[in-house]
């Protein structure tokens, strides 16, 4: 038989790369493996388990993580990317969304489902990123969010759309605590069924639990907020368990909403300076926009919709629901991107989950929800998307934030240049 020769063995030997010595967290409910081996080829899991366990080839480069922790890479369920540009007008350019991409890699999160607003950058990238040189956030798109106003339009605005190949149609139940008008349930039915046609699924915005169940008996594929007027009952926990519908929390948009009428804690937090825009930071703590916070309306509204959210996540995590762990970041300066996403975890457990269900949430279970299995997990052919934490999250959510390095395809996700800090 013909033999390889020696310049294709040591190539394929220059694409492995072997991690040792830290405790590997290949899934959340696995039993970590301590003093593992992750050994990786061609961007994806070759292996993972005990140096036992794990033949090391000669010539492969080794990463000694020395007692650190590996985790999956993170994924945000819910986030909106090329809407933001700091203080700056919104910015649909590559450049734009590439920034906002490897801001959340840096942040830990390896893969985002974008759920809404995006132009041709992100589509394009969506398409590009399943290489083993990628280094950036993985991203998963809905195109433009539907405000369709009858059915004849909400056809013709999911056509549209699906002529992109999105992975997601979004649409909005909502009249922002009274101010505007709701999209009428005979809209949303032809948008879904239109959408349900074309073998796409739809995620629904909404606030009011009787929005939320007649999405649901319409066939919305994904509850894209908390539900916030009032607890969420039997008949609701049914229609999500029913074909196991995904509830999204997004507690981090109702802080959002009315955090700035003082300074944050957070705003002292070194994890957060290191990345947040400087000039929306000074935006936020100037004493007429804390001023306006204070006496906003709306901001009283959400703010009092974010403790029954609280319970409501306590409820439906205790009835099994599947919790998929989101923030809504990207639309707005004021939802800071990648941040937004340790902190949503961190309020999470507050509201009674286990750091253990939180970090389910945003790894296998969102992974599930995308309906992508090679990414949310370090199982054998899945992207060698991970983190490397000094501390064990496990123990406490808010050791996501103790970011060692993060590896895409088993790829350095680079430092942020410093001509970039602003």
């Amino acid at each position: 038989s013909c033999q390889p020769r020696e310049t294709e063995i040591q190539s394929q030997v220059d694409n492995v790369k072997a991690f040792i010595g830290a405790r590997i967290i290949a899934h959340p409910t696995l039993e970590p493996i301590a003093q593992g081996v992750l050994l990786v080829r061609d961007g994806r899991v070759d292996a993972v388990g005990t140096k036992d366990q794990v033949t090391i080839p000669g010539g492969a480069e080794i990463v000694d993580l020395g007692n650190k922790v590996i985790i999956p890479g993170l994924i945000s369920g819910h986030v909106h990317i090329s809407d933001v540009n700091g203080m700056r007008a919104r910015e649909y350019t590559d450049a734009n969304t590439l920034r906002q991409l490897n801001l959340f890699a840096r942040y830990g999160f390896t893969s985002v489902l974008s759920l809404g607003g995006e132009k041709e950058p992100a589509f394009r990238m969506r398409d590009e990123q399943e290489v083993a040189s990628l280094n950036r956030a993985r991203i998963y798109v809905s195109g433009d969010v539907i405000t369709a106003t009858t059915p004849e339009e909400a056809r013709a605005e999911v056509t549209r759309i699906a002529q992109l190949r999105p992975d997601w149609i979004k649409f909005r139940v909502d009249d922002n605590l009274g101010s505007g008008k709701k999209m009428a349930p005979e809209v949303y039915k032809a948008l879904i069924e239109e959408a349900h046609a074309k073998g796409l699924r739809v995620a629904a915005h909404i606030f009011y639990l009787e929005d939320a169940k007649a999405v649901l008996q319409a066939g919305a594929d994904l509850i894209a907020h908390s539900v916030r007027d009032r607890e969420i009952d039997q008949e609701f926990i049914d229609l999500m368990k029913e074909r196991n519908t995904p509830y999204c929390p997004t507690l981090t948009r109702e802080i959002s909403t009315f955090i700035y009428e003082s300074k944050p804690p957070f705003f002292d937090d070194p994890f957060f300076q290191r990345e947040a825009d400087q000039e929306v930071v000074a935006h936020l703590t100037d004493s007429k926009t804390q001023a306006q916070y204070r006496t906003s309306r709306t901001a009283a509204g959400y703010k009092a919709g974010l403790e029954v959210a609280r319970k409501n996540l306590k409820k439906a995590a205790d009835a099994g629901l599947l919790i998929l762990m989101g923030t809504d970041s990207g639309p707005f300066p004021e939802r800071f991107e990648g941040y937004f996403e340790h902190l949503e975890m961190e309020m999470m457990v507050e509201a009674g989950m286990s750091p253990k269900a939180v970090l389910i949430s945003a790894t296998s279970d969102a992974a599930r929800v995308i309906r992508n299995e090679d990414i949310g997990t370090l199982k054998r052919r899945a992207w060698a998307d991970f983190v490397v934490l000094d501390r064990d999250p496990l123990e406490d959510i808010r050791n996501t934030r103790s970011i060692s390095e993060v590896r895409i395809a088993g790829n350095l996700v680079p430092p942020q240049p410093m001509d970039s800090v602003r």
